[in-house]
């Protein structure tokens, strides 16, 4: 399930790269899909289900690995914090 997912969310990033690239691009897909975590982690009991779209479709939907490479040095250092901060509003927004 988790690599369904992952390969899912990886067509999901690709098709949003299309409308938003670059870094601008990568920096959008990591703090929505670090939001989405979060309110995944407020709404899904199921430990299945979370690891379906949590670790697999969210999981290959941020790019992570690849903000670095794609990044700027302001990027880089406002992706991880945004990210962070983003997945915590995801959470209080659900619960």
């Amino acid at each position: 399930m988790v690599s369904l997912g992952g390969g899912l969310g990886g067509v999901a990033r690709f098709a949003l790269t299309v409308f938003v690239p670059g870094a601008v691009g990568v920096f959008v897909i990591n703090v929505l899909g670090s939001f989405l975590i979060g309110v995944l982690m407020g709404l899904v009991p199921r430990p299945l289900v979370r690891a379906f779209f949590g670790v697999g479709f969210l999981g290959g939907f941020t790019t992570f690995s690849s903000y670095a490479v794609a990044g700027r040095p302001l990027f880089l250092l406002l992706t991880p914090v945004c990210a962070v901060v983003a997945a915590f509003v995801g959470v209080r927004v659900t619960r």
